[in-house]
């Protein structure tokens, strides 16, 4: 017997920065792999369970400029997190709902008209080869399926094993903050640094940097003065590590982050805050407080 034929969804415009995502490969630190994974967590599930995945399932995650891909079957998909004009064949048709989307027909997610990060899940989810039990990008490490390029071809899973979607009835997306509020815990190395740079980091007001990534959420505003000169030995980072370069200014490791470092930790904010970070545009206004 032959086996069956592989669906594919095929890219038409890969868009500024558009990974392959799920829920990451947590666990694997002590090695140097880093977790990766969807940086908006929670529209990236809302998104499978509207096409009905199982949670995890592997999504497309765009960066700001959305992207338009092509299957080779139909297919119902889904298009949340940043809010974007979505098209199929260029008709208007819903954001943040599944659509059906007929074979070779584009569906075309735009650029974001609010947030950063948007979620394209598709019944079946995406199926390329899993790496240390995930499909996710990691762009530090260069683990998983590279950023998307046009031409690549992507498998498409079997939507046999989906679920209905749920009730036809709008579904509640997180906004996108217009004032991004980071709690946050005292670091590891919070003695590295002046009571004032303390009273600082969580009273001053900064803004997120055009050259945040999946890396790490970089911030302008006032520099954190240290209280001890040197550097540290690499030590472990963690997801949500608030980590002061020698500019002073904090830099919130996101899931692509170093599994060590050698600059001092002042924080660390608690993973569930984390996702409003990911859909924070740069410029946007951001304030610490103590978690």
């Amino acid at each position: 017997m032959t086996s069956p034929a592989v669906s594919r969804l095929y890219v038409v415009r890969a868009g500024a920065l558009t990974t392959v995502q799920d829920a990451g490969r947590p666990g694997w630190a002590h090695l140097g792999v880093g977790r990766a994974g969807a940086l908006d967590a929670p529209a990236a599930r809302l998104a499978n369970r509207l096409v009905g995945n199982p949670p995890d399932a592997a999504v497309l995650e765009t960066t700001l400029t959305g992207c338009a891909v092509r299957p080779d079957r139909p297919v119902v998909a889904v298009v949340g997190g940043a809010g974007c004009r979505v098209t199929v064949d260029g008709r208007p048709v819903a954001w943040g709902a599944p659509v059906r989307v007929p074979s070779g027909a584009v569906l075309e997610a735009g650029p974001a008209v609010n947030g950063v990060r948007g979620y394209l899940a598709f019944a079946g989810g995406l199926v390329p080869e899993p790496v240390l039990g995930s499909r996710s990008a990691d762009l530090l490490s260069g683990l998983g399926p590279a950023p998307l390029s046009e031409g690549d071809a992507l498998p498409l899973g079997d939507p046999a094993g989906c679920g209905p979607p749920p009730p036809g009835d709008p579904v509640p997306w997180p906004g996108t903050p217009a004032e991004l509020v980071l709690p946050v815990h005292p670091g590891p190395r919070h003695d590295w640094f002046t009571e004032a740079a303390l009273r600082t980091l969580l009273t001053a007001a900064y803004r997120v940097s055009p050259h945040s990534n999946r890396i790490g959420l970089r911030t302008e505003g006032p520099a954190l003065e240290r209280s001890r000169t040197g550097e540290l030995p690499s030590e472990g980072m963690v997801l949500g590590a608030v980590q002061v370069p020698p500019d002073g200014r904090p830099v919130v490791f996101l899931n692509d982050h170093p599994t060590t470092g050698g600059y001092p930790v002042v924080g660390v904010v608690p993973e569930r805050a984390l996702a409003a970070a990911a859909q924070a545009v740069p410029g946007t206004r951001l304030r610490f407080v103590r978690a």
